[in-house]
């Protein structure tokens, strides 16, 4: 083995686990449940609100992005004033994601529900009756 090779391996582990553990950070989770008569999908959102979620429907594709930035600010015998202190630290932090699910063709689109409680996004999709395979006559001329 040669100190590319070794490096390199080295390099790819590395970058893989810090990639990894960033997707999976960024991402939120989903438990999404079948019932007979609807779809229910929970989204675990810990630290933000229902102002900080956007949820689209376009046909059948469900999207749920988010987009947040905190800012710390940290200073050490200085006011917090903006006019009469300097920043010794200011720190801001963004995190979005945005999730989109297919959704099966028997989803009532007009009758999707969303709510926000405790960190947790809900959004119930009911199920409407799809349309049976119709038989068509055949007529003589």
């Amino acid at each position: 083995m040669n100190e590319l090779s070794l490096f390199d391996s080295l390099f790819n582990n590395t970058m893989d686990s810090v990639f990894n553990n960033y997707r999976t950070v960024s991402v939120p989770k989903v438990d999404v449940k079948e019932t007979e008569n609807a779809y229910s999908l929970d989204m675990e959102l810990p630290g933000r609100t229902e102002n900080d979620v956007n949820i689209e429907l376009d046909h059948n594709t469900l999207t749920i992005s988010s987009k947040k930035e905190e800012t710390t600010e940290k200073s050490e015998g200085t006011e917090k004033n903006n006019n009469s202190g300097k920043w010794l630290i200011r720190e801001r932090r963004t995190s979005e994601f945005s999730r989109s699910f297919r959704l099966p063709e028997d989803v009532d689109n007009e009758n999707v529900k969303a709510t926000f409680k405790n960190g947790i996004l809900n959004v119930m999709m009911p199920r409407k009756a799809l349309a049976t395979p119709k038989r068509i006559a055949i007529e003589c001329a």
